[in-house]
């Protein structure tokens, strides 16, 4: 699949806000309901660092396979390259920060 600069039509959020913008780093604050998710993908050169403030998160890795829950003030990176989905893991809405970088940008998705 070709890297995309933009992957927000792919997949849909309760609300998507972005809280910095530079370059090689951005901080992005998603809400996600309990039957959403943001789809397979992995980043070429950032890492994205999850940040839960509230609700519950879960993310599934694979290279190695591992799950992941996270809850409110809990943390967990994935490195440049791990294919990863995330979930809403709880009944209600999950809000999170996901800060990127350092490095450009880009979302390759997976099948």
């Amino acid at each position: 699949m070709e890297p995309l600069k933009d992957a927000s039509h792919l997949y849909e959020v309760e609300r998507r806000a972005n809280h910095a913008g530079r370059p090689g780093f951005r901080i992005s604050e998603i809400q996600i309901s309990p039957t959403q998710k943001v789809p397979w993908h992995y980043h070429s050169n950032i890492q994205d660092t999850f940040y839960v403030i509230e609700g519950q998160l879960r993310l599934y890795l694979r290279e190695p396979k591992e799950e992941v829950q996270l809850g409110p003030g809990e943390t967990y990176s994935v490195e440049p390259r791990r294919p990863h989905l995330v979930t809403n893991a709880g009944d209600g809405s999950a809000t999170f920060l996901v800060l990127q970088g350092l490095g450009e940008y880009d979302y390759i998705p997976l099948g």
